[in-house]
């Protein structure tokens, strides 16, 4: 839900604020929450709650305790009490839906380790932090140089400056552990900024870049989704895609989170289904079951010693079969089920305008020779009478 400036403009970037996707009213962001408790009001007596979440770059949101009691609102820039000098960050969530998030994130709010909220950003504050932001892609380039030559076998994926300027979070994926001593040291030597380094998983890095999934949609770990569930090949069997790797597999390189989502509702209508190793005892022989439809209830089935011909039967009729197989009798062939289930084909098109067929243009042309025939006609007499 992005507020009304954020339309499109020549370069392809949000032609209205300009911030591009960090814009005050918080609409656009990663991973937002709406505030359906802004219109209402406390009851008699009740402070309000003094914690608020603040957001920082990305995904990244933490939660800090208002102190000085300051009038805050969403989209406000505000100083925030970091591990040495101060972070800035803006407010995404005031009130009691604060309370809520940090009870679903297993925050105590009375704790005492919740950092403190400083104050609102001033001009200062946000120009030493806008600059420090720009040197990110450069400091970030930088990196992975010094890191390849030290032959180092780690991806830095993402660099993230403290408010104050003072600290950069270098964020990296690798598949085993990683001795960084010495990429720190030259890092500190070229940069001249306190480094730290931290481990995040694939899917969390495709977390914080975002991007553009298959179904045409912004990733779904980038804009709603907090909880990595493990993703097995097993759901994507459940749900008879093809094990292709490259359909199956995100930008993450993993397996996609939303093979989870349909799987539930899978699992429950298989429970009634025959499986896919029930075989059928026939006169003509033993039939294996080839493809089931759990859409349609049908499976199909083919003969041992015919494997190429397929027959379409419905779920109930295999039911029925396995019933009588079971009581150790044979039904006579698996054709006298698949007639009752051949369907007439609906043509869908139809000759509205007068059209005689869709591929009319795929004929080739046939070419007027009429012309050709004048110019001989001519070319002829001419011959004639110079003879």
């Amino acid at each position: 839900m992005g507020c009304n400036s954020c339309s499109t403009g020549k370069d392809g970037q949000p032609k209205g604020c300009k911030n591009n996707g960090t814009c005050g009213t918080d609409g656009c962001n990663k991973l937002t929450v709406f505030d359906w408790l802004s219109n209402m009001s406390l009851p008699n007596g009740e402070k309000p709650f003094d914690i608020v979440e603040v957001r920082f770059k990305n995904s990244r949101k933490e939660f800090f305790r208002n102190s000085e009691n300051l009038t805050l609102s969403i989209g406000d820039i505000v100083a925030t009490q970091a591990q040495s000098g101060h972070d800035i960050g803006m407010v995404t969530l005031t009130g009691e839906l604060v309370r809520v998030q940090m009870k679903k994130k297993k925050v105590r709010d009375n704790a005492e380790e919740i950092p403190k909220l400083y104050r609102k950003a001033t001009q200062k504050d946000i120009d030493i932090w806008q600059k420090a932001r720009d040197r990110e892609e450069e400091i970030k380039k930088r990196s992975r140089e010094i890191a390849i030559i030290l032959k180092l076998q780690m991806k830095i994926s993402d660099v993230e400056f403290q408010g104050d300027g003072s600290k950069a979070t270098f964020y990296y994926t690798a598949e085993d552990r990683v001795d960084f001593r010495q990429l720190i040291k030259d890092m500190a030597k070229a940069f001249g900024i306190r480094i730290e380094m931290r481990q995040i998983g694939y899917r969390q890095e495709a977390q914080r870049l975002g991007g553009i999934g298959s179904c045409g949609r912004e990733l779904c770990c980038s804009t709603w989704l907090t909880d990595f569930r493990s993703v097995s090949t097993s759901a994507a069997r459940y749900q008879q895609l093809s094990l292709n790797p490259q359909k199956l597999a995100g930008q993450c390189g993993k397996l996609k989170c939303c093979l989870n989502y349909e799987l539930d509702l899978y699992l429950e209508a298989l429970k009634d289904f025959p499986s896919q190793d029930t075989k059928l005892f026939t006169e003509k022989g033993m039939a294996f079951c080839q493809k089931s439809d759990i859409f349609k209830s049908t499976l199909w089935f083919s003969y041992k010693d015919d494997p190429s011909n397929w027959h379409m039967l419905s779920k109930d009729q295999v039911i029925e079969i396995i019933g009588k197989n079971k009581k150790k009798e044979k039904v006579t062939s698996l054709e006298e089920y698949a007639v009752d289930n051949i369907v007439e084909e609906k043509v869908v098109f139809e000759n509205v305008v007068g059209q005689d067929s869709l591929t009319r243009f795929d004929k080739p042309k046939r070419r007027n020779n009429r012309n050709k025939n004048k110019k001989r006609r001519n070319n002829r007499k001419k011959r004639q009478n110079n003879a």
